[in-house]
């Protein structure tokens, strides 16, 4: 069998960055993912088409095709009260927060925190980086129907309903 859409396929991987710096891995269990859905970075999902269990492969990944260029323009000072949950709580430089904007809550990164105002950074943290994935191909089988219709793998590594 090889990976094509309508697969599960589970997958260990470790990222780094150009640098070899260690920025995530699989734990014990394998990522789980429907292949042709979209529930992994695009290059990285082209990259595994035609593989087999038992592969391995090493992808590397320009910013535009992992998390997106940095945008300074994301950075912004904003008070304490736009963060979800932020008042009446401490806040620290690194924390992931939910911002509350017009178009609804976003994800951030805090950058620095004060009583009234906090600095956040709305890009991905990995905006900007090239990084590097080391992938093992450790299972492959078809989907279930329910798996296709809700576009996504179910169970171990996959979405738990």
């Amino acid at each position: 069998m090889i990976i094509e859409n309508n697969k599960v396929i589970s997958f260990h991987y470790q990222l780094t960055d150009i640098d070899d710096q260690q920025l995530d891995a699989s734990d014990k269990e394998p990522m789980a993912y429907l292949h042709g859905c979209g529930n992994i970075l695009p290059k990285l999902e082209a990259a595994l088409a035609g593989h087999k269990v038992g592969d391995e492969l090493t992808i590397e990944l320009d910013p535009i095709d992992g998390y997106g260029v940095r945008d300074e323009a994301m950075i912004s000072r904003i008070p304490v009260k736009s963060i979800r949950g932020g008042k009446g709580k401490r806040l620290k430089a690194g924390s992931q927060v939910y911002v509350t904007t017009k178009d609804g809550d976003r994800l951030a990164t805090v950058v620095k925190a004060g009583k009234f105002q906090a600095t956040v950074d709305g890009n991905h943290p990995l905006a900007g980086l090239t990084l590097r994935f080391s992938v093992k191909v450790e299972g492959i089988r078809d989907a279930s129907e329910e798996e296709i219709a809700h576009g996504h793998a179910h169970g171990i590594g996959g979405h738990q309903h």
